[in-house]
């Protein structure tokens, strides 16, 4: 997961739209609003704690937390703002254009971990530009596409599961998490429902309420067995069929494609990257397969309208995502789990060079959705 969140405040909150993702150092917009948000053991309550209607940039801000990396705004419990991995020392931005209403600051680790922020005003709307409707809609249909395909492979995996099929089980699991993977911006913006799919196990303090995907793969894996785990694949299936219902009803913007690949590529480079995601089956060579395809797929239907504002950044972004994916065939293994080789025979070294060039799309990927605010 992008990461794991307990939402603890229910308000009625506003929709919201993404306008674009700076990188920490851009000079401030004067039309835009600028909200602080300084992470500290105590918490992150956004300064100021209201902002009229319109463009607001959030600056998240470390001055020497380890427990609190991590800021984010949410509306109706799902994320529509964050940036993570803001170690001590570091800053990084995102920017939205915000309705009037109420909204929820969230720094999962903090001892007030969540905060209202307040937008006053009247709701302004963008200009529109019909090849970016375009694009929303066409990502739209991808994502429903891919969740069904999820919901499907998953009751494969299930199935095999609840019959007891350890063998047939672990041969389900890469190839139904891929579709996952291929949306996990959209889905991990679903705050509530995220952990109960996809929390890996340091994510859930009590092991009892550790459920999903990764508490499914530590038994069939490290345990060798489908015992007792029935209860648990039926409701990673319930799970799944509420996401499907959740995603039927999203409007996504245009920066919510560029913003969501962003940071999920971001995630990939500095946390993925270390095996940490599928510990018990090395399966991650599958996951990065996926976690491109769909940062790929964004982009893709983003590039026409980026061309057009700049030609320079959108060719090279085409070229840096031709890289990674040719830097990954050498990985490709028919025989192994979904068609990768197993990720403990890759070797830090090779590690450390595929980090590197995510790193080296993502930084050039973080500018879209300020081209095309």
């Amino acid at each position: 997961p992008m990461s794991a969140r307990t939402v603890m405040l229910g308000v009625a909150l506003p929709a919201a739209m993404l306008v674009s993702a700076c990188s920490t150092g851009a000079a401030p917009d004067p039309g835009t609003a600028q909200v602080r948000m300084e992470l500290s053991d105590a918490g992150c309550a956004p300064q100021p704690a209201s902002v009229p209607a319109g463009p607001v940039t959030f600056t998240v801000v470390n001055n020497g937390t380890s427990a609190v990396t991590e800021g984010e705004l949410q509306a109706q419990s799902r994320i529509i703002g964050e940036r993570e991995n803001v170690t001590p020392g570091l800053s990084s931005s995102f920017s939205l254009r915000l309705d009037p209403g109420t909204y929820l600051a969230y720094c999962p680790g903090a001892a007030q971990d969540n905060s209202r922020f307040t937008v006053t005003g009247s709701a302004q709307a963008p200009a529109g530009d019909a090849s970016l409707s375009a694009a929303t809609a066409q990502y739209h249909q991808y994502v429903t596409t891919e969740v069904d395909a999820l919901v499907a492979g998953t009751k494969v995996f299930t199935d095999a599961v609840r019959r007891g099929d350890l063998a047939g089980a672990k041969a389900a699991f890469a190839p139904a998490r891929y579709h996952y993977e291929t949306i996990e911006p959209v889905a991990s913006s679903f705050a509530d429902l995220d952990p109960q799919v996809d929390a890996r196990a340091d994510d859930e303090p009590d092991p009892v309420r550790w459920t999903g995907f990764h508490r499914l793969e530590q038994s069939l894996y490290q345990a060798d067995s489908t015992a007792g785990l029935v209860p648990l694949a039926d409701k990673l299936d319930a799970d799944l069929a509420s996401l499907r219902t959740l995603v039927a009803g999203v409007a996504f913007q245009p920066a919510e494609l560029a913003n969501g690949a962003g940071e999920l590529l971001n995630e990939v480079s500095t946390r993925k990257v270390t095996g940490e995601e599928d510990r018990y089956s090395h399966t991650d060579l599958s996951d990065f397969a996926a976690n491109i395809e769909g940062a790929q797929k964004a982009f893709g239907l983003l590039s026409p309208a980026l061309a057009t504002k700049d030609p320079a950044l959108d060719q090279q972004l085409q070229a840096r995502f031709t890289g990674i994916v040719t830097a990954l065939r050498p990985y490709q293994d028919p025989s192994g789990p979904n068609g990768w080789k197993t990720y403990d025979a890759v070797d830090d070294q090779a590690r450390r060079a595929f980090a590197d060039r995510v790193n080296a799309l993502a930084e050039p990927l973080s500018q879209v959705s300020g081209k095309l605010a």
